[in-house]
């Protein structure tokens, strides 16, 4: 990671921390009301082939033993009405800011792998994870509504596994290498830019969804 991509992090991190942190207790309050403790989901991902450490998300499903693995169609039922909202407007994802100025993450890069795939793929991601993983990315703003679509329809943990090894790892690496290649502070910011405008378009239009119709007599 360059300098000026480190310091674009944390000063970037910095500010959102400060203008989110109002929302952040707003949440945490009605997560607190409607779905209980614990307020967080802490996961084990890979900063590098070699080193993990732990995701931190607002939790947005019910909790079970021995929580692990891809979340697909097989765990649909254990997500919260809060955690459908947080999940589709990215909400959830508010406290990797920790992560980013920890250094765990970036703001831009692949989404971090969990243990099992980079163990299971050591080559691939030993290229992918030249970068430093991100909470955006190509990757996840090319793929990700399709990965979505192919996971819900999976309805046992083993499913999950199989079409995400098979059909997503590899698409998602091609595309995260394509951006390891073409990197630049101006396509971060590009990328941090199209994820912004996105969660704001989702959160419109639940807006809309939510007016009531009048009627015209």
């Amino acid at each position: 990671m360059t300098p000026a991509k480190r310091a674009f992090d944390i000063v970037l991190a910095l500010v959102l921390g400060l203008v989110l942190l109002p929302p952040l207790a707003l949440l945490l309050l009605v997560l607190l009301a409607t779905s209980g403790r614990p307020l967080f989901y802490g996961s084990e991902r890979m900063k590098t082939p070699e080193r993990g450490f732990t995701l931190w998300k607002l939790r947005t499903m019910t909790v079970v033993r021995d929580d692990a693995g891809v979340s697909g169609g097989d765990k649909s039922t254990r997500i919260t009405p809060a955690g459908r909202i947080l999940r589709r407007t990215r909400l959830d994802e508010i406290p990797q800011l920790w992560n980013v100025l920890r250094g765990d993450m970036s703001f831009v890069g692949p989404r971090p792998p969990l243990r099992q795939y980079v163990e299971r793929f050591p080559d691939l991601y030993a290229r992918v994870l030249r970068s430093r993983p991100g909470i955006t990315g190509l990757a996840t703003l090319r793929y990700h509504r399709h990965e979505e679509r192919l996971l819900a329809r999976c309805g046992s943990a083993a499913q999950t596994d199989l079409v995400y090894a098979r059909r997503c790892v590899p698409r998602k690496a091609t595309l995260d290498l394509i951006y390891q290649r073409n990197r630049t502070l101006c396509l971060d910011l590009a990328l941090v830019g199209e994820t912004a405008a996105r969660a704001l378009c989702v959160r419109a239009s639940r807006m809309r969804t939510r007016r009531p119709t009048r009627l015209h007599m």
